[in-house]
This record gives structure tokens, C-alpha cells and sequence, in this order.
């Protein structure tokens, strides 16, 4: 009834202050001893986590060497040389055309309902009827221009943002970036997105028209490509863009300069500074950073977002865009303009969180500094 001097030695060992005395051999279970083998749940839970713990330290392991055989074959990567460049547009087409391939089912639902808010009462609901209608190929519309548009427009806004952040950056002087660095991330943002939009503008149009046609006006990008500027000539590929700007331009600048602000404040919250913490929990902070970011995105550029996805599907052969702006709006109300909302902010929260830590892990694997917080000690010395 009463436990060992043995049993209190083991139960409060290094509480007690009598001496320890532990017996020389281990005392037999009892029937009141917990046995693993007598509950399957704790064994096989213990087993998975073992399991999981040697893949994860297994991976890393091959991950650390393909690094270290990547570093040696590119060599050296100097900040702001255009190899640089050329990494940061590699890095932004496999976080941008991986991503947005990925949520194409989401993005499919988002832009019927956009057009037409009277066609699925849900997302479930909308998957089910497509999956039973066209199968998976069915839910995966557009996904080919998604990836080539978005692939492209990556590469462009990803490295265009680390050129024009470096060229503002040295024109105001290192001064006064710090005093306007917020004013520098905006206008570096702008002037990318500017640009990647002119790549990606064709395909958008193609993915629209694919995803709110039933069944598609076309097989795939290239046949889609062809179908436009067969009908409405070259121009028809670029009817979207002026609201494609509107869109991508205030969606890249708060992505941009939401993503610097929170990640700065997150290493200011945190003990110590940038560079006492590891490359994955450095990739954490991005994917974090990216998700509050990607937030206000969504927010903000919405209306564009609908406004892009009805004059892909509506706008008329001739139309001026003034005038066809007008009578869509006039058709949806300011209403109709934040249709799809909540599907968009979970779409680009997590594609927003996503692509910053495919592009930040992409850079600690060819030897670069992630994005965002204190300046890495090689960019303080030049």
C-alpha cells in the first residue's frame, strides 16, 4: 500500500533533499506499472513521431548538400550584380507560376462568381458540380495560362522590385532611404509591377475567358492565344490591361511594402536581431509576413479584381474601356464590386504567405540573405 523509499527517489528525483538511492537492478512491472505495449495509440504515435523526426532530419540533410553543390556550381552570388538579378527573377517564377497553379481551383470558383454571384451558392458546392460535370480536369480550368502568366509576371515583379529598390534606393541616398524607405518599397513595387504586367496580360485574359466561358472557349494557352488575336486582332489579347494595372499595381505595393514594414516589426519584437536566427526560422518570418500582407492585398485591390474578371468576359468587340467600365458598374452596384471577397482574401492570403517563403527559401538556397529586416553584414559594407 505504501511506495519504496526506491519509488520516492525515482518520482522526485533532484526535489528531494535526501540523498539519492536508486535500486541496482530494475524492479519487475506490476500490474499497476503503464505498459506501452497495452496501449496501441501511444506506441504507434510514438513510432510516427520517431519516423518523422529521421525523414525531416534525413531531408535536411539532402537539401544542406544539393545547397552546397548549387552555391559551388553558380559561385559566389554578389549582392546586386545582375547574377543577382537573374537569381530574384528565377526565385519570383517559381514562387508566382507554382503558387497561383496551384489555387487554380479557388481562383476558377472566384471568377464564375464574380461574373455571375447567382451561380454557386458556395465553394463546395461549386467544386462538386464541376468535379460531376468535367472531372478534375474540369476544376483545374485555365490552370495552363495561370502558370505561364503568372510565371513570367513573377520573374519580372520579383526581380524587378530588388532593381528598382536598389536604383531609388541610391538616388535618394542612404540617408534619406532610411528616413523614406517605405516611399522607396512603394515606388520600387510600382515600377515592377508595371512592367511584369505587360508579360502577364495576354495569359490573364486567356485564363479569364477559359474560366468563365461553359464550357471553355478554348482547349489551352496557345489555342486561346490564337482564338483572341484570330477574332479581335493583337489587341485583343491587352483589352484588360488598363484594370489589370489597377489591380496588380496597388496589390504589388502594399505586397511589397506591407511585407518589409510587418517582417522589420517582427524582428523588432523579437529578443535579439536578424541574424541571431536560423535560415529556417528567418523562412517562418517571411511565410508570416507574407500572410499578413497578403491580406491587405486582397482588400485593396478587389474591385479591380472584379472589374478585370467582367471585362475579360463582357466587354463587347469596340467597346471603349470608359464605356464599358461604366455600364458594368452600372450593372453590379458598388455591391457587386466586393463580390468573392472572403474566397480572394483566403486565396491570396495563403498564396501571398506561400510565395515569400518559396522566394526567400529559394534565396537561402543559392546563399543569398532572405528579404526583409536588418541589412545582412554583406549589403552594411557596400
Amino acid at each position: 500500500m505504501f511506495p519504496t523509499f526506491s519509488t520516492l527517489s525515482q518520482a522526485f528525483a533532484g526535489c528531494s533533499p535526501l540523498p539519492q538511492r536508486l535500486p541496482d537492478t530494475p524492479s519487475k512491472p506490476t500490474e499497476w506499472t503503464a505498459q506501452q505495449e497495452r496501449y496501441p495509440v501511444w506506441s504507434v504515435t510514438d513510432d510516427a513521431k520517431k519516423k518523422a523526426e529521421a525523414l525531416s532530419s534525413t531531408a535536411a540533410a539532402e537539401i544542406q548538400k544539393a545547397s552546397i553543390k548549387a552555391q559551388a556550381k553558380t559561385g559566389h552570388i554578389e549582392l546586386y550584380s545582375p547574377k543577382y538579378y537573374a537569381a530574384c527573377t528565377f526565385g519570383g517564377v517559381m514562387a508566382c507560376g507554382l503558387t497561383h497553379t496551384a489555387v487554380t481551383p479557388m481562383d476558377l470558383v472566384k471568377c464564375r462568381r464574380q461574373v455571375d454571384s447567382k451561380m454557386y451558392r458556395g465553394n463546395f458546392e461549386a467544386w462538386g458540380k464541376i468535379g460531376r460535370a468535367e472531372g478534375f480536369r474540369g476544376i483545374m480550368t485555365g490552370w495552363g495560362p495561370t502558370f505561364w502568366g503568372y510565371s513570367v509576371q513573377g520573374g519580372l515583379k520579383y526581380g524587378g522590385y530588388e532593381f528598382f529598390k536598389k536604383f531609388y534606393g541610391d538616388l535618394v541616398g542612404e540617408e534619406n532611404f532610411q528616413k523614406y524607405k517605405t516611399l522607396i518599397y512603394l515606388a520600387g513595387s510600382a515600377s515592377a509591377e508595371f512592367i511584369a504586367d505587360v508579360g502577364l496580360c495576354p495569359f490573364e485574359a486567356v485564363k479569364v475567358r477559359m474560366q468563365t466561358t461553359i464550357p471553355p472557349f478554348a482547349s489551352g494557352t496557345l489555342n486561346g492565344l490564337s482564338i483572341i488575336t484570330g477574332k479581335e486582332g493583337f489587341g485583343g489579347l491587352y483589352k484588360g490591361l488598363y484594370p489589370l494595372w489597377g489591380r496588380q499595381i496597388p496589390y504589388t505595393m502594399m505586397k511589397f511594402a506591407s511585407f518589409e514594414t510587418i517582417v522589420e516589426m517582427i524582428y523588432n519584437y523579437l529578443p535579439g536581431s536578424k541574424s541571431d536566427y536560423g535560415k529556417g526560422a528567418q523562412t517562418a518570418v517571411s511565410f508570416t509576413g507574407g500572410y499578413a500582407a497578403g491580406i491587405l492585398c486582397a482588400i485593396v485591390s478587389h474591385p479591380a479584381d472584379v472589374m478585370v474578371s467582367k471585362l475579360n468576359a463582357t466587354r463587347k468587340p469596340g467597346e471603349a474601356f470608359g464605356a464599358a467600365t461604366g455600364r458594368i458598374y452600372k450593372d453590379i452596384g458598388f455591391g457587386g464590386l466586393w463580390n468573392g471577397l472572403p474566397v480572394r482574401i483566403v486565396m491570396i492570403g495563403t498564396l501571398t504567405g506561400l510565395q515569400w517563403m518559396i522566394y526567400d527559401s529559394f534565396k537561402v538556397f543559392i546563399g543569398l540573405p532572405t528579404t526583409g529586416g536588418a541589412p545582412p553584414p554583406e549589403e552594411t559594407k557596400k
